[in-house]
């Protein structure tokens, strides 16, 4: 499919890095206006504790506040299996909408079955003030932007192409890192290679900004690359790499992975679009474990 991409205009991006979870969080501001965007925003958990705090978020609602600028979207580029959205807590302070992939009310039903979730629980993306459908136009401001459908690692995967600029989730890692697990339930190792190709088929100079960056020993963290910097140097998909051998490849190394620490916490919460379940009798919201389903 031919895409009409948004106007090549640089945004203004800033990141911040979750040590805890490895994780990027990226405000994205027209450069012509005040308005801007917070792509995948972290909140703070001490899991053994069963404590939540804010601290990655308020770093972020202080940048914003700082600059003058004024939320428009909390984007969710997927339902995250490594650390919580605070997408709420910066909405409640700053306005702006959640919006995340349509496919979402897949991984709600997935998880609602596995979290054993009452019909309380709606399976209809209802909880998120948006849901982009593959090829769905939004704005920023005047910053033109465009939401592709690219699942593979979760039914609900979408990248964001903000001018310039596209936001890859965890479709790939930097090159040297590779790409994204994808055998959690509604996975699929070829549909990945599938959405990593459609990535790729974007021009060679398009920027692309990570979700998580795991270094190898000897380097520090990196959040950026360019699509011509994958398609010649990714270990997993570059250099001409064909879909069989990434399949074989994937689904070998993923069937050695632990889960994601905090992938319990994580799905039952960003399914809610980073609400916490609701609280039982006695006031208090729990996490469920369940046994030998994940």
């Amino acid at each position: 499919m031919q895409l009409n991409l948004p106007a090549p205009v640089a945004p203004l991006i800033e990141a911040f890095f979750d040590d805890d979870s490895n994780t990027f969080s990226y405000v994205v501001a027209d450069p012509g206006s005040d308005a801007c965007a917070v792509v995948d925003s972290v909140m703070d958990i001490d899991y053994a504790a069963g404590t939540l705090s804010h601290e990655s978020a308020d770093r972020i609602i202080a940048f914003i506040r700082e600059k003058g600028l004024r939320l428009e979207w909390l984007i969710e580029t997927h339902v995250h299996a490594d650390h919580l959205s605070a997408a709420p807590y910066i909405q409640e302070k700053l306005g702006g909408k959640i919006g995340i992939g349509a496919e979402i009310t897949e991984v709600q039903r997935t998880f609602g079955k596995v979290f054993n979730e009452g019909t309380e629980f709606a399976r209809d993306g209802s909880q998120f003030d948006r849901l982009f459908e593959d090829g769905d136009r939004y704005s920023i401001g005047n910053l033109e932007a465009l939401a592709l459908h690219t699942p593979g690692h979760t039914p609900a995967c979408m990248t964001h192409i903000i001018g310039d600029a596209a936001f890859i989730g965890d479709t790939l890692f930097m090159p040297d890192a590779g790409s994204a697990r994808a055998d959690f339930p509604g996975g699929d190792a070829g549909v990945l290679y599938d959405s990593i190709q459609r990535v790729l088929s974007l021009p060679p100079e398009t920027r692309l900004f990570m979700c998580h960056d795991y270094p190898p020993e000897g380097r520090g963290v990196l959040y950026e690359s360019t699509v011509a910097q994958q398609k010649a140097h990714n270990i997993h998909v570059g250099g001409g790499k064909t879909r069989e051998d990434f399949i074989a490849f994937r689904e070998s190394r993923d069937a050695g992975l632990d889960m994601p620490r905090l992938i319990v916490p994580s799905l039952q919460v960003n399914m809610r679009a980073g609400h916490l379940p609701e609280p039982e009798e006695n006031g208090t919201a729990y996490f469920k474990v369940p046994i030998n389903r994940l």
